[in-house]
């Protein structure tokens, strides 16, 4: 894994991680729906805008699309970032 993509991981990780205890302490807010659209579009995943969020535990959340996609988000164990289609 070259530096760059390491770094972008770390830098969405931290972002997860933001997001996690944004939701935990104000509800689904603008800020980490941000986060995770920033998420999905480097994932080069089709979103436009998340407007929904809810988290499934930590590091854990199903992100809701304009467009009607819906996304997995979260931490692997390996302490990666993952988005899957839902």
């Amino acid at each position: 894994m070259n530096e760059r993509i390491r770094g972008l991981t770390g830098l969405v990780a931290m972002a997860l991680t933001s997001a996690s205890l944004q939701v935990a302490a104000q509800g689904s807010d603008v800020s980490s729906a941000k986060d995770l659209t920033a998420v999905i579009a480097l994932q080069g995943l089709p979103c436009g805008q998340v407007t929904k969020v809810t988290p499934r535990g930590e590091n854990d959340f199903l992100a809701s699309c304009q467009d009607g996609n819906r996304y997995r988000v979260f931490v692997n164990a390996d302490g990666r970032v993952v988005v899957e289609k839902k």
